[in-house]
C-alpha cells in the first residue's frame, strides 16, 4: 500500500513537566490572578509513561511523517531531540507572544494549525492517549477527509468537568449550521452501521432542532488545518478573547469546536467508535491492563482522575503493563 508507506500525516502531542520548578513558579505567579476548578493538579501530574507513547508510535505507526512535541520549552531528559521525525515545538514558536505564558490547554490547542512545518492533515493526541495496536493512515483519514464518529449525545453535567466549554462550542456551531439541514444532507454519515449501538443516542436526540451535543470519544482526533483556519476566520474576536486567558475559563471554547465543525459540515468519513477506548482510571486497573496486554482497541486513553486513592500503586501497575508490551527502547530515546 503506497499510502501507508508515504503518509503525509503528522502527529501532534502536548506535554508539560509539572515538576519543573520554573514552570511551577510561573504558574503560581499567574494563578494568583485567577482560580478555576478545571485547573486542578490532576490536569498536570506526570504518569511517567511518555516514553511508551513514543515506543507505541514507532512500532504501530512507523509511517507518520513527523511528531510535533509541544511544550513550553521543556523536554524529558531521555528524549532524543535529534530524531529526524521529531519536531520540538515551543509555545512561542507558534502562539502570539501577547498570550504567553499560558497554562490553558485551550490556548495551546486552538493555535495548533500555526505550528511551523505542520502537514495539512494531522492527528492530535493528549499525552494520555496511546496507540495500542497497528494503525494505518486510512484509520485516521480517507484520502484528505478526517475519520470520525457523528454520534449525538447529551452533555454530562459536572462541576469538575467542562460542560460550560462544550456548551460554548455548540453555541458557536449553531450560528453557522442548521442541524436538521446538515443531518439530511449527510444522512449516511449520521445514520451509519459502523456506529452500531451508539446510533441509538443519535436517534433519541433527533427531535431536537439544534445540535444537542456530540459523543466524546477521547481518541486521538484527525484534523485539517483548513478547519482551524476557517473557524479562526469566522470567530477571530472570540478566539482571541479565549487566548487571553492564562488558565482554563468557563467562557472558553476548546479544540473540540474544530472537531464539531468538521462533523457539522459533513467533512468526515464514518469510523467505528470502538476504534478507541477511554478509561477513567481508579484503583481497579484490571480492564485497562487487559486492553494493553490484548490490544483490544487501536487507541486507548488513560484519563487521570481524583478517584485514585493510591496514585503510586496505580501508576506502577500501568507502567509495568506498558514495559511488558514495549520492552525495547525506541529511537526517540537516548
Amino acid at each position: 500500500n503506497i499510502m501507508s508507506e508515504k503518509a503525509d500525516i503528522d502527529f501532534v502531542i502536548l506535554w508539560v513537566d509539572d515538576q519543573d520548578p520554573i514552570w511551577i513558579e510561573d504558574k503560581n505567579k499567574y494563578k494568583g490572578q485567577q482560580g478555576n476548578h478545571t485547573n486542578n493538579e490532576v490536569r498536570y501530574r506526570d504518569w511517567q509513561n511518555l516514553k511508551y507513547w513514543f515506543r507505541a508510535v514507532e512500532k504501530y505507526a512507523p509511517w507518520v511523517r513527523k511528531i510535533h512535541f509541544v511544550t513550553c520549552g521543556q523536554k524529558p531528559e531521555w528524549l532524543n531531540i535529534n530524531h529526524p521525525k521529531l519536531n520540538l515545538v515551543d509555545h512561542k514558536d507558534y502562539i502570539d507572544e501577547k498570550y504567553l505564558p499560558t497554562f490553558s490547554s485551550h490556548v495551546i490547542e486552538l493555535n495548533l494549525h500555526r505550528i511551523p512545518d505542520l502537514t495539512e492533515k494531522f492527528v492530535y493526541f493528549n499525552d494520555d492517549m496511546f496507540l495500542n495496536d497497528y494503525v494505518k493512515p486510512e484509520d485516521f483519514f480517507s484520502e484528505t477527509t478526517p475519520k470520525d464518529c457523528a454520534v449525538l449525545n447529551t452533555i454530562k453535567m459536572d462541576r469538575e468537568g467542562i460542560p460550560h466549554i462544550i456548551v460554548n462550542n455548540l453555541c458557536v456551531l449553531s450560528d453557522y449550521f442548521d442541524f436538521k439541514l446538515q443531518f439530511k444532507k449527510n444522512l449516511t454519515k449520521w445514520i451509519n452501521p459502523r456506529y452500531g449501538k451508539y446510533m441509538l443516542r443519535t436517534l433519541f436526540l433527533l427531535p431536537w432542532k439544534e445540535f444537542a451535543g456530540f459523543y466524546e470519544l477521547h481518541t486521538p482526533y484527525s484534523y485539517l488545518k483548513e478547519t482551524f483556519r476557517e473557524v479562526w476566520e469566522k470567530e477571530e474576536k472570540y478566539l482571541e478573547e479565549v487566548c487571553e486567558h492564562k488558565f482554563r475559563d468557563d467562557k472558553d471554547v476548546n479544540q473540540w469546536l474544530m472537531r464539531y465543525w468538521q462533523l457539522a459540515n459533513g467533512n468526515f468519513v464514518p469510523r467505528s467508535p470502538d476504534f478507541g477506548k477511554m478509561y477513567i482510571i481508579n484503583d481497579d486497573t484490571t480492564l485497562i491492563l487487559k486492553d494493553i496486554e490484548m490490544n483490544k482497541h487501536k487507541t486507548i486513553c488513560i484519563n487521570d482522575s481524583s478517584k485514585i486513592s493510591n496514585f503510586e500503586k496505580t501508576k506502577s501497575e500501568v507502567l509495568r503493563a506498558f514495559e511488558k508490551k514495549f520492552p525495547q527502547k525506541s529511537n526517540y530515546e537516548l
